[in-house]
């Protein structure tokens, strides 16, 4: 019997090693698109330059070739146009994937999204599903332009009827866009483009865990703090938790995964065995994702709090130039600093 199970074992491992490549976090989102084109039909991507240029960040490249020009279509330059088309679409049965090139070019395209496709669902009384995933590249620390480098996720988190997701790894990456377009929901995916590069082990034969798009991970475990974070922070949180622990302060990092719905259970469960919590997002404090953690976490762990909860972001002001965007971001050494204030009292 133990050997059945070690040849079980040891086949398993094979084939994980088999399928399990080093990726950049851009091609993780490549070949997460790719696996959802080929098992379902209905899948498509569409957007300015997806085609024959492979995106503006090559996210998409090869997949028109592979795929043809009537599933990953190039379009105008309309994003009202693209989101109206997908929503059209997903009403035919289709299931569209819009690429939004940058964060600051969705804006034209805000009345389709906000008012029609988070809508459409409820509005006929569940008898529609408009199964459309908007991809957006967000965040800074490219060196961008204005309108390249803005965070609007609160604004789609604070409509009902929208999944608002950014992944953080390359795992994460080519797990959740399968589940965003397998969903029969709406998904906003942000991608923090800051990490594109960034390399990661991604097996590529594995499903996407269970809830992958409701649930948070608890990327550090820690006892005196607790680091809530999503997308592009998620490292800048586990690079203060390396500071902290050299200083012999356990921080637990709390990767959210989703800003709409919040996995709420998961980060108040962690802050009332650490007692401290401090959330980091690139987007500007001021009515940002954090001052909703921290509402519930007060709300919920009250009793357990030793401090308040502080939230560490960027600034109300429009995004800086380039040369200042490193003031404007939220940096290790100020996540460092919020939490020397969250033990000092």
């Amino acid at each position: 019997m133990s050997t059945a199970t070690e040849q079980t074992t040891e086949q398993t491992t094979a084939q994980s090693e088999r399928t399990t490549r080093t990726l950049t976090f851009a091609k993780a989102i490549t070949e997460g698109l790719r696996a959802s084109l080929e098992s379902d039909d209905h899948v498509m991507v569409m957007g300015e330059d997806v085609g024959r240029l492979g995106g503006v960040f090559r996210v998409t490249d090869g997949l028109q070739k592979d795929f043809g020009e009537a599933r990953v279509v190039d379009t105008p330059l309309a994003e009202s146009g693209i989101v109206g088309s997908a929503i059209g679409l997903a009403l035919r049965g289709y299931r569209p994937v819009c690429e939004i090139q940058f964060d600051g070019f969705v804006f034209p395209a805000f009345d389709q999204i906000t008012t029609q496709l988070a809508k459409m669902h409820y509005r006929s009384r569940g008898r529609l599903q408009v199964p459309v995933v908007i991809r957006i590249p967000y965040g800074g620390g490219i060196g961008a332009v204005e309108h390249h480098s803005e965070s609007p996720e609160a604004l789609f988190a604070h409509t009902a009827g929208l999944r608002v997701v950014t992944p953080s790894t390359p795992q994460d990456a080519y797990d959740m866009i399968r589940a965003a377009v397998a969903s029969p929901d709406p998904v906003v995916f942000f991608e923090p483009k800051g990490r594109y590069w960034s390399k990661g082990e991604v097996d590529l034969a594995a499903a996407p865990a269970e809830g992958i798009l409701d649930r948070a991970r608890v990327a550090r475990a820690g006892t005196d703090v607790t680091l809530v974070a999503y997308g592009p922070t998620v490292a800048t949180a586990l690079k203060a938790a390396d500071e902290l622990a050299a200083e012999g302060t356990s921080a637990e990092v709390v990767d959210l995964r989703a800003v709409s719905p919040i996995d709420f259970p998961t980060v108040v469960d962690s802050v009332r065995r650490t007692g401290r919590c401090v959330v980091v997002h690139e987007a500007p404090v001021f009515h940002g994702v954090g001052g909703e953690v921290a509402a519930r976490v007060t709300e919920e762990a009250f009793y357990s709090l030793q401090a308040p909860v502080l939230r560490v972001g960027g600034f109300h002001a429009p995004y800086p130039v380039a040369k200042l965007e490193h003031d404007y971001l939220p940096s290790v050494e100020r996540v460092l600093d919020a939490v020397d204030r969250s033990l000092a009292y």
